[in-house]
């Protein structure tokens, strides 16, 4: 392995935040921001993330806290993702994408399941990256839920880190090198609290809507820069 794929994030998470803000500030209906992001960014950046050798995306694309917005946009988002799931991952399945899950999907409408379900099994066997939507997650609903699965198979008097972790949303997966927050906030919100004890923290002020390749470079030369420690 060369030196630049030692520097290189192997996984990296994004809060996908700013939808909102973005679309307002220009002049555009709140779902503009959203439809942006689901038809036109995450796939450049997906791209651009596997040309970089990167291995892992995670995309929190709508958290448990969402379904609380105003009726309207959360219709909306549904309605995008109704649309946008089975074109995006064809797409992604194409490109040679693997396509995977986290969250509590048995809140959505049978369709968007369905079709969420499909897109994983499609993908299943790609391997240039693996995507990973996080779809009505919230870190302490994942790790309720991990618990509740433990208690069911009797298994709570033996519970270790390990264990917890292999019952969790992301078992088999990487813990994000580095975990992005667009639009200016400086709080992780629930995202991956189990999973990012050690990641490296970025939080970029631009929305993401305007999150570009390029910026993607920028993100990695940053990480590159940082000296992960561990605790040690």
């Amino acid at each position: 392995m060369n030196d630049e794929l030692k520097t290189i994030p192997k996984h990296i998470a994004i809060i996908m935040d700013g939808n909102r803000r973005w679309a307002r500030a220009h002049k555009l209906p709140v779902l503009e921001g959203h439809r942006r992001v689901a038809n036109d960014v995450l796939e450049r950046l997906v791209e651009h993330a596997a040309i970089r050798n990167i291995t892992y995306m995670t995309f929190w694309a709508f958290s448990t806290e969402n379904w609380e917005r105003a009726p309207e946009e959360v219709a909306g988002i549904m309605m995008i993702l109704r649309k946008s799931i089975s074109i995006f991952g064809d797409r992604m399945y194409k490109k040679g994408v693997r396509m995977k899950a986290i969250g509590d999907l048995s809140r959505f409408d049978t369709g968007i399941q369905k079709s969420i379900q499909s897109v994983i099994e499609k993908t299943k066997n790609n391997s240039r990256i693996t995507v990973i939507l996080a779809l009505n997650y919230g870190g302490r609903d994942e790790i309720v839920r991990a618990v509740r699965r433990l208690t069911a198979k009797g298994q709570t008097s033996r519970i270790s880190e390990k264990l917890l972790s292999d019952n969790l949303d992301t078992v088999g997966i990487p813990d994000p090198d580095v975990l992005i927050r667009t639009g200016g906030e400086q709080r992780l919100s629930g995202f991956l609290p189990w999973q990012s004890q050690y990641s490296e923290l970025l939080f970029v002020p631009w929305y993401m809507p305007d999150f570009t390749p390029a910026r993607l470079d920028e993100a990695i030369e940053e990480y590159k820069g940082r000296q992960r420690r561990f605790g040690k």
